[in-house]
């Protein structure tokens, strides 16, 4: 029987006490939990948070550091401590672990992207556990992830999870203010449910994204086929729970669509700060990508063509109004593109199967 392919991503608020250093106790039982599930026949990659809070305190600084390099020291130091962590506390199950550091960045080549689910499907399938952060310590420009969730969820779609698990400090996704008795926990999304008059603004106490992220990143995972968990990582058992019972268990579940996407449409779905140009279509192009069946944009339906771009590069593709409709992998560069537009009789500007629906 194959086994379950599941993503666990663990928050900072997890991973890290009140007075910002790391919870080894924490992180010691969720590696317990991880060994339990890989006996159960799952195959589970850990997105792993908490490079910052082990690497503050290991050194005095000499001088006031800026936000950018405290984040480079803290966690250039912090991540070899909190891998050698997981190593030691994973290895009294004689399971292997495996880091992975990676940035925004590599998700922009098709080539890089490919690369680094190579590297993580040949650690699966010699039973090493994959560990993924952000590199912090070169990640210091607006191509930032907006914090782990948004990696985890890269991650579950390029390995094609079953399952994403997101462990934060609450329950998950509540009607009402978690801090009011009378709020319950909302426990199963339906594909397509808007649930955004219930997301809080807050931003979580050492992490850098909130409940906006973590909602974001569900509902898009969702779309795609892939099940999402938002659980609370400080409750004791909680990842065995949600395998063994989770009908007793507090958690937000987004269920997955039944008929998901390819893995080059994944790839695009999560590519959209990467678009070199934009095209604008017409209302008759609008109603075409938008119906029921499987259909390509071809130039005749492009009314203007923004950006410098080359063949095979992502586009955003816009109505009229200015609302975004797509995201696509361009069959011309842009020179070709506007001479090409309005006309019949040319090849896809972009291919349905390299054309991702917002």
């Amino acid at each position: 029987m194959a086994k379950k392919r599941i993503v666990v991503k663990i928050g900072s608020n997890v991973l890290t006490r009140e007075n910002g250093k790391l919870d080894i106790t924490r992180m010691s039982a969720i590696v317990d939990q991880t060994a339990w599930l890989h006996d159960h026949d799952y195959e589970v990659i850990l997105v792993s948070s908490g490079a910052m809070a082990s690497g503050r305190g290991e050194v005095k600084v000499s001088r006031r550091l800026d936000s950018v390099a405290q984040r480079q020291l803290y966690s250039a130091l912090g991540q070899a401590k909190l891998i050698n962590h997981y190593y030691d506390l994973f290895r009294e199950y004689h399971l292997p672990v495996g880091q992975v550091l990676t940035m925004k960045e590599n998700f922009n080549s098709r080539r890089a992207y490919l690369n680094q689910r190579a590297c993580m499907t040949v650690m699966l399938e010699n039973g090493v556990i994959p560990i993924v952060n952000e590199n912090d310590t070169v990640s210091v420009t607006e191509l930032m992830f907006t914090d782990n969730d948004e990696l985890s969820g890269l991650i579950a779609s390029m390995m094609d999870a079953e399952t994403l698990v997101i462990l934060s400090n609450i329950d998950g996704i509540y009607d009402g203010s978690p801090t009011d008795p009378s709020s319950h926990v909302i426990s199963k999304v339906e594909p397509g449910k808007d649930l955004s008059q219930y997301i809080q603004s807050e931003r979580s106490g050492f992490g850098r994204g909130g409940m906006i992220t973590k909602y974001n990143i569900a509902r898009k995972m969702a779309e795609e086929g892939i099940q999402v968990i938002i659980a609370n990582g400080k409750r004791d058992n909680i990842l065995i729970d949600l395998a063994t019972n989770p009908d007793n268990t507090p958690h937000t579940e987004f269920m997955a669509k039944e008929e998901g996407v390819s893995g080059i449409k994944k790839w695009i779905a999560h590519s959209d700060s990467f678009a070199k140009g934009q095209l604008t279509i017409n209302a008759k192009a609008y109603e075409a990508l938008c119906g029921d069946n499987a259909v390509s944009l071809l130039p005749v339906g492009v009314t203007a063509v923004e950006g410098d771009f080359e063949e095979g590069d992502l586009v955003n593709i816009i109505c009229q109004d200015g609302q975004k409709v797509a995201l696509g992998r361009c069959s011309y560069d842009s020179d070709t593109a506007r001479k090409t537009m309005g006309q019949h009789g040319q090849k896809p500007i972009v291919h349905y199967d390299y054309l991702y629906m917002e």
